[in-house]
Order: structure tokens, then sequence, then C-alpha cells
């Protein structure tokens, strides 16, 4: 089981350690490539947030502090981390 598996909403990440959050990314770039290797899609623009974003739930209150991504393709792990996996 990969952290990403226990992490549905931004709440789910601060019971996480620093060294948790590390591994999340990874999972996080992990399952983006293989979405990407099977389905097409845009490949640097989501690598390139995922440690922002994971730290911007870590340290903010999503939903309610909003955030604001520049293109949907920044989005894809935001949406991972909010109950939009599938």
């Amino acid at each position: 089981m990969s952290i990403l598996d226990k992490i549905d909403f931004p709440k789910d990440l601060k019971t996480l350690d620093i060294s948790e959050l590390e591994i999340l990314c990874d999972d996080v770039a992990n399952l983006i490539h293989s979405t990407i290797k099977k389905e097409g899609g845009h490949y640097s623009s989501p690598l390139g947030v995922i440690e922002l974003t994971v730290a911007l739930h870590y340290v903010y209150d999503s939903p309610i502090d909003k955030l604001i991504w520049d293109v949907g393709h920044q989005a894809y792990p935001h949406k991972i981390l909010t109950g939009r996996r599938e």
C-alpha cells in the first residue's frame, strides 16, 4: 500500500511527517507518469507542481483556503489529493 492510498482529502496530509510527504510526492509522480503513458496527455506541467501542491495542502486549510491554478494541467496533483484520483 502506498502513502497515496491513504490520501483522499487534503486534511489527510496533515497526519504525515515530512519524510512521508516526500514519498507521497513520488507516489503522485508515479501515478501521473503511468496515467499519461497509458492515456496520453501533458507531462511536464503536473510534474512541475507536485511538491508545491503537497506543500500548499499541508500548510493551508483547503478547501476553506482557495487555491487557483494557472493552467488545468497544473491542477492534476491537486485533483489527485482531493478525492478525484480516478
